[in-house]
Order: structure tokens, then sequence, then C-alpha cells
């Protein structure tokens, strides 16, 4: 976003007031993975674990039953219990409202990984480090 200051020169906006977050319909889920698969290309995630995955959950008794979907991810928590138990302070709360990650600082503890309620960090095979959902704050930073 970017706000003009005079006609020929636009700044961009480095506002902290904007916070973001995910609105995701679950009942418009059908399951297909697409959201899985886009992340995994979008970050290169390794087989085997996921950063965003579907959930399915069935309901009701045969002959009545139906299978429901949940687009599962990090929820980027205000008070992310993962930022607060993370020794090493790889996890963090940027101003926007986003819970990132420096797998640079991650010792591979897995303490995040227990104390999110969202079952939404993995221990990345490939750096043996923590990862999850940054919400692709590349593309948001642009």
């Amino acid at each position: 976003m970017a706000v003009e200051k005079n006609a020929t020169t636009i700044e961009p906006n480095t506002s902290t007031d904007v916070k973001y977050g995910f609105v995701i319909d679950n009942r418009k889920c059908i399951g297909c993975h697409a959201c899985t698969v886009a992340c995994k290309s979008e970050h290169d995630v390794p087989v085997g674990v996921n950063r965003t995955f579907v959930k399915q959950v069935e309901k009701g008794t045969f002959p009545d039953s139906k299978r429901l979907f949940s687009v599962m991810r990090c929820n980027h928590c205000t008070d992310a219990p993962c930022v607060n138990i993370c020794p090493t302070e790889s996890l963090f709360t940027r101003d926007d409202g986003i819970v990132d990650f420096d797998n640079d600082r991650c010792i591979g503890c897995k303490s995040c990984m227990q104390a999110c309620p969202y079952d939404a960090l993995y221990i990345d095979p490939q750096t043996e480090t923590a990862a999850k959902c940054n919400y692709c704050a590349h593309r948001v930073d642009v």
C-alpha cells in the first residue's frame, strides 16, 4: 500500500496499525488440497510435512454420513504460545501481526510444536529446524 505525498512522489506506507489475519470459510472447502499444494510450491516445503493442510472429519453414521473439511494452518495468534515458549526467540510476532520465524536461530527443540494449539509447526527434515506458515510475508512486504 502506498501513500501519496505529492503529485510526483509516492512513499511506501510504513504504518504499523495494519494487522493481518486469515478468513477461511471452511463450509466452502471441498478438500481438494489446492491450498496445500500452492503453499508447498511457494515455499519449497519438503515431502512429508505441510505448512497448510486439510483436516477431514466424518460426521453421522452410515448411510447418513458426510465428510467435512477444515483448512489448518498457523492462526498467527495475538499472544502466540509458540513465540512465548521459544528459548531462542526464533519465533516472533511482527508489528503487522504476522508470526514469523528465523530458522537460523532455531535449535530444533520442538517446544513451539508442543505449545501450538493448532498443530501448525513442524520440523523441516532438511534443516532440522522448526517451520510454519509465515503468511507469505515475502509477498505482503512487497
